[in-house]
C-alpha cells in the first residue's frame, strides 16, 4: 500500500444532506418511525460523505454513539445532515445530525438524533486505501476535529481492553 499522500480536502468538500418524507411504512409497533430507519438514513448519508471525501468506494466499520433525542413522526421531513469529520490513514470518522419538521407547517427543523460512523477507505479489490485529509474550516469544524480525536482514542483503548481481557481469560483456561 505505498500510495502517495492525497491532497487534502476541506469539509465542506463532501458535506451532505439527505432529506426523506416520512410515511407510515417507517412505523414501528408504537406508531413512531423505526429506529432502524432512522439508522440506515444516517449510514446512507455518512456514506455519501466518505465516498465523496476519499473519491471512491468506503465502507462502514462502526458506528458509534447514536443518539435518538425525540421520537420521528409519520409526515414529518426528516434531514440527514453529515460532515467529514476526522481522517486517519485510511478511515474516516463520518459525524451526523438527524433533524425532523412537519411536512406542511413552518416551523424550525428540531434535531431528534446524532450519531459518528467511522468508515474505511477501500479499492476495487476490498483493501484499504488512503484517504485524503481533512482540512478543518472553522472553528466548529476544528472542535469536532478534536473530539474525533478523542472518541478515536477511547475505540482503540476500548478494543485494546476487550483483546487483553479474551487472551487472559484464554490463557486461565476459559472459553472466549
Amino acid at each position: 500500500m505505498n500510495q502517495p499522500a492525497p491532497e487534502g480536502k476541506p469539509t465542506s468538500a463532501s458535506r451532505t444532506t439527505l432529506s426523506s418524507i416520512m410515511t407510515a411504512a417507517h412505523t414501528n409497533l408504537l406508531g413512531t418511525v423505526h429506529g432502524g430507519v432512522i439508522m440506515k438514513l444516517v449510514d446512507d448519508a455518512a456514506g455519501a460523505v466518505a465516498g465523496r471525501h476519499s473519491g471512491g468506494p468506503a465502507v462502514t466499520a462502526s458506528m458509534d454513539e447514536m443518539v435518538f433525542l425525540e421520537p420521528v413522526h409519520v409526515g414529518d421531513l426528516v434531514h440527514v445532515k453529515a460532515q467529514c469529520n476526522w481522517t486517519g490513514r485510511t478511515s474516516m470518522e463520518i459525524g451526523v445530525r438527524v433533524m425532523a419538521e412537519r411536512w406542511n407547517e413552518a416551523t424550525p427543523a428540531t434535531q431528534v438524533g446524532s450519531a459518528y460512523l467511522v468508515f474505511a477507505a477501500v479499492d476495487g479489490e476490498g483493501k484499504p486505501r488512503i484517504v485524503p485529509p481533512v482540512l478543518p474550516e472553522t472553528d466548529r469544524d476544528r472542535r469536532r476535529f478534536q473530539e474525533a480525536e478523542i472518541r478515536r482514542t477511547h475505540r482503540l483503548a476500548r478494543r485494546r481492553a476487550i483483546q487483553e481481557l479474551r487472551e487472559r481469560r484464554a490463557a486461565e483456561g476459559y472459553e472466549h
